[in-house]
């Protein structure tokens, strides 16, 4: 498998920010291991995708990498962009090639190391301090917390935990960086970073449209003609709602400020309620009512002349 970022989320070097934000929720999604459970191939491929993608949705680092100064996985590289690595430099000028005599190829890395630095793909022995692996976790969140914000807790590989911040209006597919939470670092090199990838648990009652939510919520017939104030759910707990006399099915309140919360310098959203009128228990006197009442604009019986 490439472990070119580009590559591994299918696209060109010139791909946008969204571009690339829309090929990993796109890849996420298809390979997540809630969706492939047992499936190592799987995995691993979701690993790939997540790094992929936190290296290039980092402008800094995505610079870096395109100018060939730290490779895939966030390593410093040694040579220059364009190096051929070591054979191209144990060459002459004119292509002759300086014989290793009865060095071994660790002896020459390390020689070449402490020239030149550490060189990608050269097998030789660790040199320095070098930064400790990224690793990459998932975790599932509530509708509320990517809604609301909030703090949630992954269990790592060893058995420890680490408690993650959760900030208000998070997506499906958005994965955070926790710097210097990945592995430890080699020789005194700065740790990692934990790469986690975040899914929403669906709700019961609300749907996301960017920043706003909608509900549909069932109202009495009385309520519903006459009008008067009803409880609605929000995410962040019960409102009063005044719902106007004469509604019926179908028509769309706003709760201002009720929907994602504020974040990133946007206002909170708003909560939009369809209502379902609900006809309920029938007593007799409203059947008897209803069997001698017409309603406006149906015909009032009577066979053509």
């Amino acid at each position: 498998m490439s472990t070119d970022p580009y590559e591994i989320l299918g696209l060109s070097r010139s791909a946008s920010q969204d571009d690339i934000r829309k090929a990993y929720r796109k890849l996420a999604k298809k390979f997540h291991p809630d969706l492939n459970p047992g499936d190592k191939v799987a995995e691993e491929k979701f690993k790939a995708i997540g790094s992929a993608h936190a290296l290039l949705s980092d402008a800094e680092q995505r610079a870096r990498f395109d100018r060939g100064e730290i490779d895939a996985a966030g390593q410093e590289r040694g040579f220059a962009p364009g190096g051929g690595g070591y054979r191209d430099h144990a060459e002459g000028p004119q292509g002759f090639r300086y014989s290793a005599g009865g060095f071994s190829e660790d002896d020459l890395g390390d020689m070449f190391g402490s020239m030149f630095g550490q060189q990608r793909g050269f097998r030789r022995r660790p040199q320095g301090p070098a930064r400790g692996d990224d690793r990459n976790f998932s975790l599932t969140v509530s509708f509320e917390d990517a809604v609301n914000g909030g703090t949630s807790r992954v269990t790592l590989p060893g058995g420890g935990t680490l408690d993650v911040k959760i900030p208000p209006g998070i997506e499906d597919g958005q994965v955070m960086r926790l710097r210097g939470k990945g592995g430890e670092g080699h020789q005194g090199g700065p740790a990692g970073d934990a790469l986690i990838t975040i899914s929403i648990a669906p709700s019961a009652l609300f749907t996301r449209d960017g920043d706003d939510l909608r509900m549909t919520l069932p109202v009495g017939l009385k309520t519903a003609v006459t009008g008067g104030p009803i409880k609605v759910p929000t995410p962040g707990g019960s409102v009063s709602m005044n719902v106007p006399a004469r509604s019926d099915t179908g028509s769309v309140l706003r709760l201002r400020g009720k929907g994602v919360k504020a974040h990133g310098g946007r206002e909170a959203g708003s909560l939009y309620v369809t209502l379902q009128v609900k006809i309920g228990p029938v007593d007799a006197a409203l059947e008897t009512f209803l069997k001698s009442w017409t309603p406006p604009g149906e015909a009032s019986g009577g066979g053509a002349a």
